[in-house]
């Protein structure tokens, strides 16, 4: 497949998107029951590490091995969902905010290889996700931003001239940038201006009002469909998950919601492979609530309150390759944690592993 090097907008960026469909297997409906990896970025400020854990059959997590980035952290958290992307299994993709840039690693038989690193095209990026090798970045420094490059079969990031764009105003406070449709639009949620944010193909921007206040991660479902947590400005008890509709024109929708987690903070939204359930982690209120979801209709219930606890203020979520198991980053007490999946979508507690930092970002797993 050939893709031009030199873009002059993210409009362009999308167009090639839509037109570009990568053959092969549909990772949503991946049931591979074999082992895997997780993956997490230490935000050190001094030196950032991606570390990788290898998964087992069970699910149970070992450290496999450590990465220095090439850049560095914050040295604190980072209040993003999507700081790690696992790119088509084939390519790791983090942030390193405290030195605005990112950094892409290639995924071998032999562990992880280091391919690029280059500026992330603004200050202080926190999210980063791809679609059919076109990537995408948030800055959240300055007044924010988001930026594009193109991620070559070799795994080297490049940038796409004249991509970036500004977001809906200052001190928005976004929290995570993503694809939505098949990648012809881009979605960004902006937690302090309260709103959901959109490109399209044509590079128009569009806004929404979110149900609630702090919209801050969501889960990308099927028809253009999000799902988004609200964290209600860390009020007690008043988080909540709304649903949205992007079209393809970017024209954003509510489909559901607010529907109360009737925990705190909820800030970070991880869903199975199959739509029919979601996970909020809710930082404040120790623990994580569940929901019954559909990804395609954007219908939402809540399952749980209290699915599962995690000891202390969890923060990212990611589902392994076959959703039988779901990992949450807890950096409050230095650990991540491990639970199984059940059929009625209940939680398990397997496993809690130490030696996270306490500035740890992102989770991405396979």
């Amino acid at each position: 497949m050939k893709r031009t090097k030199e873009f002059i907008a993210i409009a362009v960026c999308l167009t090639i998107l839509a037109g570009c469909k990568k053959e092969g297997r549909d990772h949503d409906d991946h049931n591979d029951m074999g082992p895997g990896h997780v993956y997490t970025i230490t935000n050190d400020a001094k030196y950032n590490v991606l570390l990788d854990y290898r998964r087992s059959v069970d699910g149970m997590l070992t450290l496999d091995n450590s990465y220095t980035t090439g850049g560095s952290g914050t040295g604190s958290g980072l209040g993003s969902q999507g700081a790690v992307a696992l790119v088509d299994d084939e390519f790791v993709l983090v942030v390193n905010a405290g030195s605005n840039s990112i950094s892409s690693f290639k995924v071998s038989n032999h562990g992880l290889e280091l391919k690029s690193t280059v500026n992330s095209g603004g200050e202080m990026p926190i999210s980063i996700a791809a679609h059919d090798h076109v990537v995408v970045v948030l800055n959240a420094g300055g007044n924010g931003n988001i930026s594009g490059f193109t991620l070559g079969e070799d795994g080297k990031l490049n940038t796409l001239r004249n991509s970036t764009r500004p977001l809906s105003g200052n001190s928005v406070g976004p929290a995570q940038v993503s694809f939505v449709n098949d990648g012809q639009t881009i979605v960004v949620t902006e937690k302090n201006a309260n709103e959901i944010i959109s490109y399209s193909r044509t590079g128009t921007m569009h806004t929404l009002n979110s149900a609630n206040m702090t919209p801050f991660g969501f889960a990308v479902g099927r028809n253009g469909n999000i799902f988004v947590s609200e964290a209600a400005g860390g009020a007690a008890g008043a988080s909540t998950l709304s649903s949205y509709h992007v079209d393809n024109n970017g024209v954003i929708t509510l489909i559901k919601g607010p529907v109360a987690t009737n925990q705190t903070s909820a800030c970070w939204v991880t869903m199975t492979r199959d739509g029919k359930y979601a996970f909020t982690s809710n930082t404040a209120s120790n623990n994580v609530s569940s929901f019954n979801s559909n990804s395609s209709s954007g219908d939402i219930n809540l399952l749980a309150g209290i699915a599962g606890t995690t000891g202390g203020k969890p923060g990212d979520g990611a589902m392994s390759s076959n959703s039988k198991f779901f990992y949450v980053l807890t950096p409050g007490t230095n650990t991540l944690n491990v639970f199984s999946i059940s059929a009625n979508g209940s939680l398990t507690e397997l496993q809690t592993v130490s030696g996270i930092s306490v500035s740890g970002a992102g989770l991405a797993a396979k």
